[in-house]
């Protein structure tokens, strides 16, 4: 009797599995999950799988080495910072992610920071609570048409924030060197050189992977680029944004603000200066969740593997 296809979750932080569970097994398919925290423990739970859906675990060049069967490597998000794509590419393992799930939810929640920001409504609220009324802001406040909204990166959430700001009046860019540069962009969005982002930017907002080339993006010496009435919103990887420098540059007034979804080290631990700082908003990386973000991705991620293991086209293959 042929052996059913084995499916392997590595690790996950949904209540169940059991929409994965229906769609797989739907399929034919034989799934187990786990709790991986470790390589050992990823090579233990998957060395004989024909498909694997990680969401934090490590699967490194080790790991990959031990997937002798496997013909798909699932992320359950966006980002592939823990799946080694050069070591699955070498093992000749595909490496899909699931991008087209919480783009809205992410995008409300960059523009909710920057609007929050922008009004400067962190500081009138404690004002407020210190019985200080006032009808004016405690800074000078430009109104959103007069201000750029640019962000870094131009990919689907990058293109929603930037909807969500058209929408509010400010003038919009982004800076993307992935972009044609004599292509036109939709919206009139004009791509900017780094320089002229950083230069130009009432707000800047990131959106773009982390890399080697990307890690420390925003550090001291960017930082000093940006205009001291500028905000710095970040809900797209903790590893572009040098924490320190960004404290640094916040309590010396060099930056008018920043909104934080995502860190270096998550949680954020609790003596980092970052806590401390005035004109700043942190959230415990929240900006993709919604009551339907959570299933819509374990649907999609499900739905991927199946794909691959009957040979169908696939929807977001990186590798």
């Amino acid at each position: 009797m042929k052996r059913k296809p084995r499916v392997v979750i590595t690790d996950y932080r949904f209540p169940n599995v059991a929409i994965e569970q229906r769609i797989i097994e739907a399929a034919s398919c034989e799934l187990t999950a786990f709790q991986c925290k470790t390589e050992e423990q990823v090579i233990d739970a998957a060395r004989n799988s024909d498909a694997v859906l990680v969401q934090f675990a490590p699967i490194t060049r080790a790991v990959i080495e031990q997937l002798g069967h496997c013909k798909i490597i699932v992320r359950y998000g966006v980002g592939t910072d823990n799946v080694d794509l050069e070591a699955a590419r070498s093992g000749g393992i595909i490496v899909s992610n699931v991008p087209n799930y919480c783009i809205d939810e992410v995008a409300d929640h960059t523009f909710a920071l920057a609007m929050a920001l922008a009004r400067q409504i962190p500081a009138i609220d404690g004002q407020l609570k210190r019985n200080v009324w006032s009808n004016t802001p405690p800074r000078p406040m430009p109104a959103s048409r007069q201000m750029t909204f640019v962000t870094i990166g131009f990919g689907r959430i990058a293109r929603a924030v930037l909807e969500r700001a058209r929408s509010c009046k400010f003038n919009i860019a982004t800076c993307d060197p992935y972009l044609a540069t004599n292509v036109a962009l939709p919206m009139g969005v004009r791509n900017l050189s780094m320089d002229e982002a950083l230069a130009g930017a009432d707000i800047l907002s990131l959106h773009l992977p982390l890399t080697e080339a990307t890690h420390h993006l925003m550090n001291a010496d960017t930082l000093a680029s940006l205009k001291p009435t500028s905000f710095l919103i970040n809900t797209a990887r903790g590893g572009l944004v040098d924490g320190i420098a960004l404290a640094d540059a916040l309590d010396g007034g060099r930056l008018a603000g920043a909104g934080l979804d995502v860190f270096e080290q998550e949680p954020l631990p609790m003596d980092h200066p970052l806590r401390n700082c005035a004109n700043i908003l942190l959230t415990s990386h929240v900006a993709w969740y919604s009551e339907i973000s959570g299933s819509e991705l374990q649907r999609m991620a499900a739905e991927e593997v199946v794909r691959a293991i009957c040979d169908q086209p696939l929807q977001s293959r990186i590798v």
